[in-house]
């Protein structure tokens, strides 16, 4: 169905879906654990996965502002973490996460990926005080394996750490850490490089072991003077198939450069998943305070060898 909030959008020529939340779910759901474990047991408890915040259509209704809606509607995807976190410097507290995903495969003559959204954040309104800095990091990336490498390329904001501000982006990049190393010391299911958004060791700066900071990458993005105001931001990633590299990034008005030759961990394909496109977009708080994004929509496209 055609986006009314298309102006926002710059899709490669072919596009895979238009996901409009005004229409529904679109097969976006939360993120849960894997059941690979003996006695269809999830894989470990490293990372407690079970109490991650829901994923739901919002009108995005505020108790003093009434219903906001999206940018061209009702209904928006909000993606929100539960009212607890961890220090930056330490693996993520249960439930302060917040994560949806999009399961799909990649189709034939595809060797350049786009993904874009527009996108608002707020806080719960639990408490008085605008409450920008109780949300620590959001983000986006692709899961994506080929018949060599599993891959996760993706950007991640650091809004604020410590209850201080931080406002900058950095994208994720190779991890040198051992298996053991990325699972905080457990003989893990993942490799090294898988599921950066809460894997690898930790920095109290908001860093981790797989994430650079883009060298440009500072950006005061529109939270607005109360908290029931949403601004939708585009942002777009795009990413090279065949090289497994970075290509491109937006986000508001801004475009952010990669170093030549930027890309994700590389790491070992996995059993029974080759040609996976899973897009995945997150939230985490940074207080013992709910926050949460709200996706107005989403497109993902894509092109061939030729750049449009």
């Amino acid at each position: 169905m055609p986006l009314t909030a298309a102006g926002f959008y710059d899709p490669l020529p072919r596009v895979l879906t238009a996901d409009d939340f005004d229409d529904g779910m679109n097969g976006w759901l939360d993120l849960r654990p894997n059941f690979v474990a003996p006695d269809f047991r999830e894989h470990s408890d490293d990372i407690d996965l079970i109490h991650w915040g829901p994923t739901m259509l919002s009108s995005a209704t505020f108790a003093f502002g009434g219903t906001h809606g999206s940018a061209n509607g009702t209904y928006s995807l909000k993606i929100s973490s539960r009212a607890a976190a961890a220090p930056a410097d330490q693996p993520p507290a249960p439930g302060s996460m917040g994560l949806a995903i999009k399961r799909l495969s990649v189709p034939p003559r595809v060797r350049r990926l786009r993904i874009e959204t527009l996108f608002a954040y707020k806080v719960e309104q639990d408490r008085p005080g605008l409450g920008v800095n109780d949300l620590r990091a959001f983000g986006m990336f692709v899961d994506l394996q080929d018949s060599e490498h599993r891959y996760m390329p993706g950007v991640r904001y650091v809004n604020a750490v410590g209850g201080e501000p931080v406002r900058r982006w950095q994208f994720y990049s190779p991890t040198d850490a051992d298996d053991r190393e990325w699972s905080y010391g457990a003989d893990g299911w993942h490799k090294a490089g898988i599921d950066p958004q809460w894997f690898g060791a930790r920095r109290a700066d908001g860093s981790t072991a797989a994430t650079t900071w883009f060298p440009d990458g500072g950006q005061r993005l529109i939270y607005n003077e109360s908290d029931d105001k949403l601004n939708w931001t585009p942002l777009s990633l795009t990413v090279d198939l065949a090289t497994r590299r970075y290509e491109e990034f937006r986000v508001g008005s801004r475009i952010l450069r990669f170093p030549d030759g930027a890309h994700p961990t590389l790491a070992p394909a996995y059993d029974d998943i080759e040609g996976l496109l899973n897009p995945v977009f997150f939230v985490e708080a940074d207080t013992d305070r709910r926050v949460s994004l709200f996706l107005d929509s989403v497109v993902i496209s894509a092109a061939g060898g030729q750049r449009s």
